[in-house]
Parts: structure tokens; C-alpha cells; sequence
């Protein structure tokens, strides 16, 4: 982006209504959170456009924009028919690397299907206009279809090939299933953005083209490193046991053989906490926070914070801030205690500031900045 651009984007965008403002402490100092958009039902995902305004989606099924004073549009109209129950929905909203050219979104999605449903990722264009999508495909299927409303996944990320990341979930009452490379049951899917697979994915015997790793229970935050490139990736686990992992080519993260938690009614899950040809998680959570959206900070509003992950907590109700070093965690900070919100996806704007949704009924997405 041109550096006037650039200026006046920070502009417009610090402009947002200020509402509802509270004040946290931190080790970067005080911050203040404000609402700048509300009136979201349970908001899911969000992606920047180019011009700063925000795309969020909302579980009902519906995919809105969030204008630059914070107003929020109608509908985008021609979005997927989604499973809107329990944890399904329309969830995770990313724009293709070259949407300037060619204005490609994609989002996954609970997919109503015959006998049950499944993740499932569609691409569209989204029109002059800003009001709908055209040309809508589904380029990705979770298979087999399942009947349940639980363990969803799904984050979309795009890697420096251009490839783009797909988290499943292992959809709950089916877990063994994580560790079957013949299925899309608990895994993350790579792909290319037409749906076809890359050249250089696993493709090991047995295993579906398109998986990349095997052994996930329900991955809900996913992003990539800004020096590696590597994908980093949050992780419910059971009772106890959320992991960050960076999943691999070909590798198993060991759900459910081996995890660091235990099952909701106390009982003991797998085999123990380690397993030889299974990956140990880089950092885990115990008692859970239930961590959802994930975002690396590389802005100039915190300098100190350069290169650490933001993991959203949906049980714990906190932002989540890891330190890290090369491929290392290195520190834990919880932040914003008492803000009282379910944090479902965080994202860095482009003016350096960090943005949250709120998982509730009256959603809110909602900016993070030092207080003055």
C-alpha cells in the first residue's frame, strides 16, 4: 500500500465509533477496548478488505459488511445454506491473495447435506457492488457426512504458494476417526484455491491427496508465521489439553491417542500424553480456555509484542497473548479479564490495532488499542 494510503486508512479507521469503552492493563501498558460495530448474531469470521472495511460473518448464515463508521450492511445476498445449529453455521470468511484483481472470498460452512452435514468450503466473487456473490462453488467437502451439530473446525488460511489451509473437526461422537487418513474427519486439508491439490502435498499411501496432517481434534484458530511462513494453529481439546501445533506435511498430531486433557466425564482419554510417531504440541492449556480465532501481531502500536501469537478464549472469556521465538513459545500473558466476552476471532487491522468478535446472541466486533 502507498504510505498516504496507508495514513489515511489509520485515519478513517481510528474515526470508528468509540462505545462502551473499558480500560485493562497489560505489560505494553493500559489498553482500551471500544465497540466499533454491534447487532452481530454470534459473528464467527473477519477479513479486511483492501479499503479497511471489515467482511464478518455470522453463524445464522448471513456474511455482512462493517462500513467505516461502523455501520453494519444488509445481507450479502447468495452466501452457501448453512446447518445454523449448534456449533455449525457460516464460520471462517478469507479474501483470495489477489482479491484486488479478481475479488474472490471464501468461506467454510456447515453444509446441510442428505443424512447429516459436513465442512465444507465455497468460493464467490463478490460483485461491483459489494451486495452479493456470483459464480459460487463449493471447492471442498468434508468427507464422510456426518449427523451432528458438534466439532466444525474450520479456519481458512493461505499460505505463501497461494495454497489454502482447511481445519476440520473431528466432529465429536467420531474422534477415532482423527487418526484415519482415508477420511477428512480431524484433520487440516490443503488445497488449491479451485479446489484441486498441490503438488507437493503429502500424498502418502493411504491417505487422501488433499490432507496435510492427521490427529486433530477441532482446530478453531489458525494462522501463519510472519518470518517461517509456517502455519500455527489453536486447538480445543477435551477437558484440558487445547494445544498450539504447527502442523507439518504428513505428520500426526495424535488426537485422540494421546492429548494432555481428560474426557468431560473425567475418564481417561487414549494411551497417555506421549506416543512415538505423534507430535507434541508446542504449548497446552490446562484446565482449557477453549481458544478460537488466532492472529500474530507484526504492527508498530506494541512493538514489544512483535511476532507474538493472540489466541481468542471462548470458555476462558480473554485474549491470550504467547510469546514466541522461532518455533517456540516462549511466555503466556492473559489479557483483558472481566471484558466478559466469548472471543471467537482475532485479526490484526491495517492500522495496527487488534480486532475481536464476540461469540453472543448480540455480537460485537471490537477494537483493542493503548490506552491514551
Amino acid at each position: 500500500m502507498r504510505p498516504a494510503f496507508v495514513a489515511a486508512l489509520a485515519l478513517c479507521l481510528a474515526a470508528l465509533p468509540a462505545q462502551a469503552q473499558q480500560r485493562f492493563k497489560s505489560s505494553a501498558g493500559d489498553l482500551v477496548v471500544e465497540t466499533v460495530a454491534e447487532g452481530l448474531q454470534n459473528p464467527w469470521g473477519l477479513a479486511f478488505l483492501p479499503d479497511g472495511r471489515m467482511l464478518v460473518t455470522e453463524r445464522a448464515g448471513r456474511l455482512r459488511l462493517v462500513s467505516s463508521d461502523g455501520k453494519l450492511s444488509a445481507a450479502i445476498a447468495n452466501t452457501p445454506n448453512v446447518t445454523g445449529r449448534g456449533q455449525g453455521g457460516l464460520l471462517d470468511v478469507a479474501l483470495d491473495p489477489d482479491f484486488a484483481g479478481n475479488r474472490l472470498i471464501y468461506l467454510s460452512f456447515a453444509e446441510p447435506r442428505a443424512g447429516g452435514n459436513g465442512t465444507s468450503v465455497a468460493r464467490g466473487k463478490l460483485n461491483q457492488a459489494d451486495t452479493a456473490l456470483e459464480q459460487v462453488a463449493v471447492i471442498f467437502r468434508q468427507m464422510p457426512t456426518i449427523n451432528s451439530n458438534m466439532h466444525f473446525g474450520s479456519r481458512l488460511v493461505f499460505d505463501r504458494t497461494g495454497a489454502l489451509f482447511v481445519t476440520t473437526g473431528d466432529r465429536y461422537g467420531q474422534r477415532d476417526e482423527a487418526q484415519n487418513p482415508a477420511n477428512h474427519i480431524g484433520k487440516v486439508i490443503r488445497i488449491r484455491p479451485d479446489g484441486s491439490v498441490p503438488a507437493d502435498n503429502p500424498n502418502k499411501p493411504g491417505w487422501q491427496p488433499e490432507i496435510w496432517s492427521i490427529g486433530h481434534r477441532n482446530v478453531q484458530g489458525a494462522a501463519l508465521h510472519p518470518q517461517s511462513g509456517q502455519l500455527w494453529t489453536a486447538e480445543h481439546g477435551a477437558r484440558g489439553g487445547d494445544e498450539i501445533n504447527t502442523p507439518k506435511a504428513g505428520l500426526n498430531y495424535g488426537w485422540p491417542v494421546i492429548t494432555y486433557g481428560v474426557d468431560y466425564s473425567g475418564l481417561k482419554i487414549g494411551e497417555g500424553t506421549a506416543k512415538a510417531g505423534m507430535e507434541q504440541p508446542l504449548f497446552y492449556w490446562d484446565p482449557s480456555i477453549a481458544p478460537s480465532g488466532a492472529a500474530f501481531y507484526t504492527g508498530e502500536r506494541w512493538p514489544g509484542w512483535k511476532n507474538s501469537l493472540f489466541v481468542g478464549g471462548l470458555a476462558g472469556q480473554m485474549l491470550v497473548r504467547l510469546s514466541t521465538q522461532g518455533e517456540a513459545v516462549t511466555g503466556e500473558e492473559r489479557l483483558l479479564d472481566g471484558l466478559g466476552e466469548r472471543i471467537r476471532d482475532v485479526r490484526q487491522g491495517p492500522d495496527g490495532y487488534l480486532y475481536l468478535l464476540s461469540d453472543d446472541a448480540k455480537g460485537r466486533v471490537l477494537r483493542v488499542r493503548p490506552a491514551p
